[in-house]
């Protein structure tokens, strides 16, 4: 009886897998113990109650308001959302810039395949901070100071402290406005739901994603009687005020992930692209379908059965690229909270574990969406 167990695979691989999880349950069980004993023992504060504390500092960046006064949680939420924004935005950037330039790979013109194969080579080969440094000392601070700001009319000024744009406000009509978007969005999602039974082109799709929401947002606006006036940057003493300020920081960031998550995707995409088999495109083009076509209709549908699986790793290595915001001050995470927060605080092992479970929260949420999508790929594909 005890031979058969051990010459039964699935019992030895239980057995392997069992003693596995219990040597690390022990190795963390030693960590934690030593981390105890030593807090313990030189008589350190612990917890995580220095989260209500004041924070006392000042954040320049911040997409919900701020103010010294608040505490060290608020300060670790504006860090959270700063990253958010980053992530996204360059999320979206690069897979444009990406899927550009794999479709001048495989364009088949010597010209746009030579210097997309020189971009993604030049790019691949040099460190992503490097070049986050680069667009930030290099490009971005030897602008003029704010007085001789390089100005395009009275609605764009750009100079060393950043972007300023005159930006649109709708007086009152705001709850209209956001009661129009949601009845736009609401209806593009009933339309995208019952697309099968409504014959619909690409096109068609891609207009009403834009002209529903905001179209519902404008209907809603006016209304309500809203009237539409710009709030135009204007320079008072040193510096700008009023209108829509662009930093320095939030912009090399971005460029930096997006420039350097551009070369790997335009090469997961390529790959992607070159793995359907080139009878399908050619059967293709002998009916008489043009090369786009071609490409939405036949290859990227396919394609993305090989495109999903390795983006989705390449998504979690930009978001966890936007740590380096630190180099550059850009109030993200790592520089708000592990930096900044950490230093003042002294709680270092509550500080950086806050910080590896948000990062690992971030990456199980960005798994977990690109999963559900290349299960759907998947099995529209089949």
């Amino acid at each position: 009886m005890g031979s058969r167990l051990l010459t039964d695979r699935r019992t030895r691989d239980f057995a392997i897998q069992a003693c596995l999880a219990i040597a690390i349950a022990v190795l963390i069980w030693f960590f934690v113990g030593n981390a105890v004993h030593n807090i313990s023992k030189r008589h350190v504060t612990s917890g995580i109650d220095f989260l209500w504390s004041t924070a006392g500092f000042d954040i320049d960046e911040t997409l919900i308001p701020w103010d010294p006064a608040d505490t060290y949680a608020r300060a670790l939420l504006v860090g959270i959302l700063n990253t958010m924004l980053v992530a996204c935005v360059a999320v979206v950037l690069s897979t444009a810039l990406g899927g550009l330039l794999a479709f001048m790979r495989v364009s088949g013109n010597p010209l746009a395949d030579g210097s997309a194969r020189a971009f993604v080579e030049f790019i691949r080969n040099t460190p992503e901070l490097l070049q986050i440094i680069f667009w930030y000392f290099a490009i971005l601070q030897p602008l003029p100071p704010p007085r001789q700001s390089l100005h395009l009319g009275q609605m764009l000024f750009l100079n060393v402290r950043g972007l300023y744009v005159a930006q649109p406000e709708f007086s009152d009509g705001g709850i209209a406005a956001l009661f129009g978007l949601g009845f736009g969005a609401l209806v593009l999602a009933t339309l995208v739901v019952v697309r099968k039974k409504i014959a619909f082109a690409g096109g068609t799709i891609a207009i009403m994603c834009v002209l529903l929401p905001v179209g519902g947002a404008i209907v809603g606006c006016f209304t309500a009687g809203a009237t539409l006036t710009w709030d135009m940057p204007r320079l008072q003493g040193f510096n700008f005020s009023g209108g829509f300020r662009l930093y320095p920081e939030f912009v090399a960031l971005v460029l930096g992930l997006t420039i350097y998550s551009s070369a790997f995707i335009s090469e997961i995409i390529r790959a992607g692209i070159t793995g359907v088999q080139r009878g399908q495109v050619e059967a293709a083009r002998s009916l008489g379908l043009p090369y786009p076509k071609v490409l939405r209709l036949i290859v990227i549908p396919q394609a993305l059965r090989i495109i999903i699986p390795p983006l989705s790793s390449q998504y979690l290595n930009l978001v966890k690229g936007t740590s380096l915001a630190v180099a550059i001050g850009y109030p993200d995470i790592v520089q708000v909270f592990a930096g900044t927060v950490l230093n003042q605080s002294g709680r270092a092992i509550e500080v950086m574990a806050i910080t590896m479970a948000l990062y690992l929260c971030f990456s199980i949420f960005i798994s977990m969406l690109m999963n559900l999508y290349n299960r759907r790929i998947n099995r529209v594909s089949l």
